[in-house]
């Protein structure tokens, strides 16, 4: 038996199918936790993540330029640990388009993520660029225009993306792209910027995705991607061989709400399930914990990383310690955590208790 042959029997073989029900984290937020300048407002939040000062960056579809269909909408700001405005970074950047991601390496870098552009920017912590991947389509080109979903999917090409949506890298260094809506595959690249290789493609099987929508790495180096639309996490070796996939099989609640439409039925499309990973984040350790965050009914989960649901939180609303589509997560200790809402234009600082939900016999929707 070839060895990727045995990754994938071994995967199904472990294959960690989370617990029907698991306890309430009580857990307080601070909604209003960002304090704008005046004159800048956030739009559909799309990325938030934290740095080893405490900083956070947050990337939003705000500063909308052009017209209400087509139009340019990113825009990057840095805060202090206690939310106070620090700067906008990258502002008039080219590869401004549409925001999707910001993500922090272990050397402070900031980068980011944009669908709409196609292309992944470095900035180091003075806000200089770095390194550029990718590239944006010519706007002298009058016949050019969006991405389009076309079937069969077209041949990703090295080097390109398609509606990328997120970043991370291993213990060497080594940066993983989620390429994302059309490609639906992971890019690697060496610490250098060079190619190396991608895996996966559009498909259900194991190690093919469905909008790979956010990842994240563990100490050990394990690629986690969020295959949003197959309702599932594969978890990769950093050579691209499936380790194990994660799912959520939590039901939602009968009295469960939808920010808009009728409540998903079990034809709907896997991105708006119960478990559907929008977005993912894993904890600096020592003991390493995994959240991941759904649209509906719009929770909070945590897992360890193989998988095993050790609580959940939140629902969806548009009230404090209520959610509209968590888009990306930071999680730079076990119980602090926040959260980017699409949908409320707002940042969510979250503070978790577990250890006062010890005992106290709350069920899963209870609070």
């Amino acid at each position: 038996m070839n060895r990727r042959l045995l990754c994938v029997v071994l995967a199904f073989g472990l294959r960690a199918g989370a617990q029907e029900t698991a306890p309430e984290i009580p857990y307080e937020s601070a909604p209003h936790f960002l304090k704008l300048p005046p004159n800048i407002y956030l739009g559909e939040v799309a990325g938030v993540a934290v740095n080893s000062q405490g900083h956070v960056f947050v990337f939003s579809r705000g500063n909308t330029n052009g017209p209400a269909y087509g139009a340019s909408a990113a825009q990057l700001l840095e805060f202090g640990r206690d939310g106070s405005y620090i700067r906008e970074i990258g502002r008039n950047l080219y590869a401004w388009s549409y925001a999707h991601a910001v993500r922090i390496d272990s050397h402070d870098n900031i980068w980011v993520v944009d669908k709409g552009s196609d292309m992944i920017i470095e900035f180091n912590p003075k806000g200089e660029v770095m390194m550029v991947f990718g590239r944006k389509k010519e706007a002298s080109d009058e016949s050019d225009g969006p991405w389009t979903h076309v079937r069969p999917p077209r041949p990703a090409v090295d080097g390109q993306f398609r509606q990328p949506t997120d970043v991370t890298w291993d213990t060497a260094g080594d940066i993983f792209i989620s390429d994302g809506y059309i490609n639906s595959r992971v890019a690697k690249y060496d610490k250098n910027g060079d190619w190396v290789k991608q895996w996966g493609g559009p498909g259900t099987g194991p190690g093919e995705f469905s909008t790979p929508h956010s990842i994240a790495a563990d100490a050990q180096g394990n690629i986690y991607v969020a295959d949003r639309g197959n309702r599932r996490i594969q978890v990769f070796d950093t050579d691209g061989f499936i380790v194990r996939t994660i799912t959520i099989d939590v039901p939602a609640p009968a009295d469960a709400r939808t920010w808009m439409g009728p409540r998903p039925g079990p034809d709907t499309g896997g991105t708006m399930q119960p478990g559907s990973p929008w977005a993912i984040c894993i904890t600096p350790g020592p003991k390493q914990v995994l959240y991941s965050s759904d649209a509906y009914p719009g929770r909070i989960y945590k897992l360890n990383l193989d998988g095993k649901l050790l609580g959940m939180l939140g629902s969806t609303g548009r009230q404090a310690k209520q959610f509209g589509w968590i888009h990306e997560m930071a999680c730079p200790s076990e119980n602090e955590l926040y959260v980017a809402e699409l949908l409320n234009w707002r940042i969510q600082k979250l503070i978790l208790n577990p250890a006062r939900g010890s005992g106290s016999g709350a069920k899963p929707g209870q609070r």
